[in-house]
C-alpha cells in the first residue's frame, strides 16, 4: 500500500496512506494527539513507581519516544506492529526537531534500530520490547497496567475494534489497568462496555470532541 509523509497541524510528520485516507497519527497535530490521548490520559494517571505499557500499533515510535522523554518512572514498555514502518520513512520523520529533543536522537534511533522479539534496555529506566504480531494473536494475561490503543481507525479496519480485541485488551491489563484511545464511537465504546471494562468518555486531542478511557475495575 502506497504511505507519503505528511506534514500535521502541529509541525510534526506522519505517514498517510492515501487508499485509505487514513493516517497514522492525527492530521491535527501528531505530537498534540500523543501528549493529550497516551501521556495526559493515560500514563500521569497511575500513580506507580514501575509502569507496563502495551502499544497497540507501535508505527512510528512517536508514543514510544514521549513516553521516554516523559518518563518519571520505570517503564517496561511493549509496542506491537504487524506491518513495521521501513528505516527510511523513520528517517523522514521530523519528530526530534519539533520536539527539540536533539539530545536524545540517538534514543530514537536506537528505539528503531533495536531487534524484534526481544527486550532490550533503552536507557536505566526505560526498557523496549517490539513484537511483530497481529493484535488478534495477543495473549498476554493480567501484564500491562496501561494500553495504548492506537490502531488505525474503526473506518477502515473495524475488526480491530470488536468485543473480541478488547476482551483480548482487558485480559492482558492487570486489575485497574487503564486503556487508552483516540477513539470515541458509540460502537467502540459499547465493545468495551460488553466485555468488562468502565469506559470514560473525556475531552478529545484537538480536532476531535471526545476520546475514551477504559478501566479494569477490581472485581
Amino acid at each position: 500500500m502506497k504511505r507519503e509523509i505528511l506534514i500535521t497541524s502541529d509541525g510534526s510528520s506522519t505517514i498517510h496512506l492515501p487508499d485509505w485516507n487514513e493516517q497514522y497519527h492525527s492530521k491535527n497535530g501528531s505530537i498534540n494527539e500523543t501528549y493529550h490521548v497516551f501521556i495526559e490520559s493515560g500514563l500521569k494517571q497511575l500513580a506507580k513507581n514501575k509502569v507496563a505499557i502495551l502499544e497497540i500499533g507501535f508505527g512510528t515510535g512517536l508514543n514510544c519516544f514521549i513516553t521516554y522523554l516523559e518518563a518519571q518512572k520505570e517503564i517496561d514498555y511493549v509496542g506491537v506492529e504487524a506491518y513495521p514502518v521501513t528505516p527510511e520513512e523513520v528517517e523522514k520523520m521530523n519528530f526530534i526537531d519539533v520536539l527539540n529533543a536533539g539530545d536524545k536522537k540517538d534514543v530514537f534511533d536506537k528505539m528503531h534500530a533495536t531487534t524484534w522479539e526481544e527486550k532490550h534496555k533503552i536507557s536505566s529506566n526505560f526498557s523496549l520490547t517490539k513484537r511483530k504480531q497481529f493484535f488478534e494473536d495477543i495473549e498476554d494475561i493480567n501484564n500491562f497496567d496501561l494500553i495504548y490503543f492506537d490502531a488505525f481507525g474503526a473506518r477502515v479496519q473495524p475488526q480491530l475494534w470488536t468485543e473480541d480485541i478488547f476482551a483480548k485488551m482487558f485480559t492482558s491489563l492487570k486489575e485497574n489497568g487503564i486503556l487508552v484511545t483516540y477513539s470515541a464511537k458509540g460502537s467502540v465504546r459499547r465493545a468495551m462496555q460488553a466485555v468488562g471494562f468502565l469506559v470514560e468518555r473525556l475531552p478529545g486531542p484537538p480536532g476531535k470532541r471526545e476520546m475514551l478511557r477504559a478501566i479494569k475495575k477490581a472485581t
